[in-house]
């Protein structure tokens, strides 16, 4: 069992103005002895005056890789927010496909295992032929070269068309790729998908798990279809609790742990 704590599950604290990237790697590190972060872009970027995510100067960016070489982390994963590739603006599309290829050259020195590239945002909830055959071009090409240095990259079931399992498992076939991943949120599916965990198992890199996930007792169910698949990737915790996080967490992680040994025995 691999554990890591998703990033933005210490937003409220961030933005309490109590953490930054280098506080979290110290807790990640030293506090929960973990040897994995995923990371999420939110925690270093910025914003333009249109709402772009703007990353900060290259050499920004390398001391937080000095500082995660430092501590001896893996970087299973980076979550990249602002970068998604279907947009109600067409003009923001390109926008967004040139920020992607500077967040991909970000996540490339940071040393992510893994990259999350979003669909959609959550307003686009149905996705047309159009819009699907650029979605496989663009992931066919950002897999092409996530090969070139040893990483994948793929959507999360995030929000808006991306909640539905069937959608990204025609990705995932239509793109065809091995260096194509999906991060998994555990159960983030439409109500009328509750199989949809099973459904995208056989490409899942990563794995996202949050409290009500962990309190609904059939966790069990999705990490079995996971298993199964083949899975051997990181088990991150991402719970943005309101307040308390450092408490929370160390609770979220104590629950997956138990749940596992459990699982053993049985």
């Amino acid at each position: 069992m691999k554990l890591s704590i998703g990033a933005f599950s210490f937003f409220n604290t961030m933005r309490a103005g109590k953490m930054d990237i280098f506080g979290y790697l110290e807790s990640v590190k030293y506090r929960y002895r973990l040897d994995a972060v995923d990371l999420w872009n939110g925690f270093f970027a910025g914003q333009d005056d249109s709402g772009l995510v703007i990353l900060p100067e290259e050499e920004e960016i390398r001391k937080i890789r000095e500082a995660i070489d430092e501590k001896g982390l893996t970087v299973a994963n980076i979550a990249l927010d602002g970068v998604h590739l279907i947009d109600q603006d067409p003009d923001l599309r390109e926008r967004l496909y040139q920020n992607a290829l500077l967040h991909l050259r970000a996540s490339e020195i940071l040393g992510a295992k893994t990259v999350r590239i979003d669909i959609c945002n959550n307003r686009t909830e149905e996705i047309t032929e159009q819009e699907f055959d650029y979605i496989v071009n663009r992931y066919r090409e950002y897999c092409d070269r996530a090969a070139e240095h040893g990483y994948t990259v793929g959507p999360e079931n995030h929000m808006g068309a991306a909640l539905n399992p069937h959608l990204l498992k025609r990705i995932a076939e239509a793109v065809d790729r091995p260096n194509f991943g999906i991060l998994l949120h555990l159960k983030r599916w439409k109500p009328e998908f509750a199989d949809g965990d099973a459904i995208v198992a056989p490409w899942v890199v990563h794995t996202h798990i949050d409290a009500k996930t962990v309190a609904s007792g059939d966790i069990e169910v999705s990490i079995r279809a996971l298993e199964q698949a083949g899975y051997d990737g990181h088990w991150a915790v991402e719970y943005n609790a309101k307040e308390n996080q450092y408490a929370e967490i160390e609770w979220l992680l104590s629950s997956i742990r138990r749940k596992f040994y459990q699982m053993a025995e049985a």
